[in-house]
């Protein structure tokens, strides 16, 4: 099915749209009704305090149909990303008979990752991005200025990102390269060059985590002062009731949810983005 395209995330995705639409779907659904949990706790909260059940059961509904869509999802993805990563292996293996073991079996690991990137991290950062909106929707009902606090967040987060691009490309492209060499060194059953090998892949990883850790700590402290001033508005600036604050700061929270995901979403698009030019022979597997 992947025979003559190029094996990339948009390759994978026109070869499998059904299949792939499908879980997608169920996704979209999924993070709708979580969504809306929020919403409808702060009404279930009021309701009781006024002596109602009515909106009791109406959580309750919603929590049974989330509860369902999210079982069925989960026993029909690992079927279909299943068969994704068997036809993604057969592929690579009958495209790679000029390669070094030691480089096949890496990118054997490494394309891998683009069914992973499929399976969990595209349809978080879908899940993310409709509880953002979502959240900006409610906060913008209760007042405008809790959503313009919001997309302020937001902005500042895509920016800071943006800052740290080009290194987690760079820093991905050398712990790759290092690991396409594993098979190889392992190979000589020798002590040293192991060790040299360990080292190097040890140095990589803790430069591509120092890397992550200064951009969370940046987005976190961004994402933390929204929090706080959402939290300081409700209570001092609004006519609000119990409910009705409870609703705005768990909003506020998924905001700051759905907005640390975006981040991870585009650092492991970075990390595939140099994965791809090695499977389609862009990048040398050469020391």
């Amino acid at each position: 099915m992947l025979t003559g395209r190029e094996l990339t995330i948009a390759s994978l995705m026109r070869v499998f749209t059904g299949r792939i639409s499908l879980t997608w779907a169920m996704i979209l659904a999924e993070t709708c009704l979580m969504a809306l949990v929020p919403l409808f706790i702060g009404l279930a909260i009021d309701g009781l305090l006024a002596g109602r059940l009515d909106e009791l059961w109406l959580l309750a509904a919603i929590m049974a149909g989330l509860i369902l869509i999210a079982v069925l999802r989960r026993i029909y993805d690992t079927r279909v990303y299943g068969a994704i990563r068997v036809e993604l292996g057969r592929e690579q293996a009958e495209r790679s008979n000029s390669l070094l073991i030691s480089t096949l079996n890496a990118r054997l690991g490494m394309g891998r990752e683009l069914v992973e990137f499929l399976e969990h991290t595209l349809p978080g950062a879908m899940a993310a991005t409709v509880q953002l909106v979502i959240s900006v929707l409610v906060l913008a009902a209760f007042s405008p200025v809790l959503a313009l606090a919001g997309g302020a967040a937001a902005l500042a987060m895509v920016m800071i990102y943006a800052l740290f691009h080009r290194r987690f490309f760079r820093l991905n492209g050398a712990l790759n390269q290092q690991t396409e060499r594993q098979v190889s060194v392992l190979e000589q059953r020798a002590g040293r060059p192991t060790l040299s090998h360990l080292l190097r892949l040890k140095r990589e990883e803790i430069r591509l985590s120092d890397t992550e850790a200064l951009l969370y700590g940046a987005i976190f402290f961004v994402l933390s002062g929204l929090i706080l001033f959402n939290l300081w508005f409700s209570a001092t600036q609004l006519i609000t009731t119990a409910g009705t604050i409870f609703a705005i700061i768990s909003y506020s929270w998924e905001f700051v949810e759905s907005a640390l995901a975006l981040p991870a979403t585009l650092q492991h698009w970075s990390r595939l983005s140099e994965i791809t030019r090695r499977l389609n022979g862009n990048v040398s597997s050469d020391p």
